[in-house]
């Protein structure tokens, strides 16, 4: 296999560099970079040396050797940990690929370690899922998946499918009768414990998803009532532009932040209202946009100002989706004013039963209530510390292995030939297998692999 090299830092000035090679001409093309036939690093051990090129000095780079098989990939291995300039990286990258090195792929540093055995496919993508992560909870969440809990759980259900099987087909080959009615029943109770215990992982997925790429809320309302504040407020910094002037914001901002260690993209919208300014239209237009797509919609109004026909037309046109009401303004107001308006909005709305709630994004006042109010929703079983299955590939051969245990159960109970039974059972078999990477085809590893990034 030949030799691969990229860039396993991000692009742009840092402090340092790091340019990964691997392949059998990995040490050879370092010694080439370091003007030295005789360089013989001891593995895994950090050597500072000169990097040249045609004897003029470019760097001086720690420079690490990984000896095949205990490396990444498995194969022999050597980073250049350089100085980070982007021309002095191009420099080094140039030189490895006149040396005989070629560009690697999207993932393709993964790839080799899957190919090698160092890593099952599961481990693999949690570490891109780590490279990903978002919070404290999805990175723990990789962390996991990475040191090979999930294979760890499937396994016994692996090893329980394939001593049915064999059971099975030994039957086939060697019983011209039916199977004993006692050992037809202690195999359907293996086979029902195996189907529980992946009906039960694949159930994690729900709160997994919500760990990895957790929610999109918009902020809606007419112009003026506040949202850039709150928006502002809720990221903990001046991201939008406010101004007493209505319809600053003509187009969407888009903004990350976390809740108990729950992902939330907070979205800023344009002002609803009727408007014969273009921009502003087109605004409007993308605003109702982002509410049709948000899994929450956080509907704003100015507790300062008596409720407008406006505001109730914006409500209820949220009826229907999952929203918040937030009364915003209310440092600005006085209690009477308050209380009217929640009045005027339960009385004229069909959400009379919804909880409304009270902020000030000047005070942030009833910030915290509203932030948990958000996430609540969406993680209305407590979020387990156990491991949680967040990959929507893995979710979905989870459940077809389960559809498969639960359809051989039935044909086990019917007295159907064990011939029928044993295809539900080596399909389940397979999708375990695709999980893991042990039956997975070129087609699919292509596509999951290019969601990786180049260095990694």
């Amino acid at each position: 296999m030949n030799t691969i090299v990229a860039l396993a830092t991000p692009l742009g000035r840092s402090g340092i560099g790091v340019i990964r090679l691997s392949g059998t001409e990995a040490l050879s093309i370092t010694r080439a970079l370091a003007c030295d036939d005789t360089f013989s690093p001891a593995p895994r051990v950090a050597v500072l040396r000169k990097i040249c090129d045609e004897g003029d000095v470019i760097d001086e780079a720690l420079v690490t050797y990984f000896r095949s098989p205990n490396s990444f990939t498995g194969e022999d291995v050597v980073e250049v940990s350089c100085h980070g300039s982007p021309v002095v990286v191009r420099q080094i990258i140039d030189l490895c690929l006149a040396k005989g090195a070629r560009l690697a792929d999207p993932g393709e540093f993964s790839l080799r370690a899957l190919a090698n055995g160092r890593m099952n496919l599961t481990e693999v993508e949690a570490i891109r899922d780590l490279i990903d992560a978002q919070t404290t909870g999805a990175a723990r969440q990789a962390i996991r998946q990475m040191r090979g809990e999930f294979s760890h759980q499937l396994q016994p259900v692996k090893d329980e499918l394939l001593e049915v099987i064999i059971v099975l087909e030994s039957a086939l080959e060697f019983v011209e009768d039916d199977l004993p009615e006692t050992e037809s029943e202690t195999i359907r109770r293996r086979l029902t414990s195996a189907r529980e215990k992946i009906a039960s992982l694949a159930a994690t997925f729900r709160a997994g998803k919500l760990i990895r790429e957790g929610i999109r809320v918009a902020i809606v309302g007419k112009p003026n009532v506040g949202k850039s504040s709150l928006f502002n407020a809720m990221l903990g910094s001046d991201r939008a532009i406010v101004t007493d002037i209505p319809g600053t914001t003509r187009d969407h901002l888009h903004e990350k932040f976390s809740v108990n260690g729950i992902p939330v993209s907070l979205i800023d919208t344009a002002g609803l209202r009727d408007t014969s300014d273009t921009v502003e239209s087109i605004g409007v237009e993308r605003s109702r946009r982002m509410m049709a797509d948000a899994d929450l919609v956080i509907a704003v109004l100015d507790a300062s100002e008596t409720e407008t026909e406006e505001d109730l037309s914006i409500l209820r046109s949220v009826e229907q989706m999952r929203h918040l009401i937030v009364l915003n303004k209310i440092d600005k107001a006085e209690r009477p004013r308050v209380e009217g308006i929640l009045d005027g909005v339960r009385a004229n709305t069909n959400g009379a039963a919804d909880p409304i709630f009270e902020v000030s994004a000047k005070t942030r006042e009833g910030l915290n209530l509203l932030e948990q109010a958000i996430v609540a929703p969406f993680a209305e079983t407590e979020i387990s510390t156990g491991f949680l299955v967040s990959d929507a590939r893995h979710h979905d051969l989870l459940a077809r292995t389960a559809d498969e245990i639960g359809n051989s159960v039935e044909l086990l109970e019917q007295k159907i030939s064990e011939e029928l039974v044993l295809v539900g059972l080596h399909n389940a078999l397979r999708y375990l297998g695709e999980i893991t990477g042990e039956t997975t085809t070129e087609d699919m590893l292509t596509r999951i692999f290019s969601t990786f990034c180049i260095g990694k």
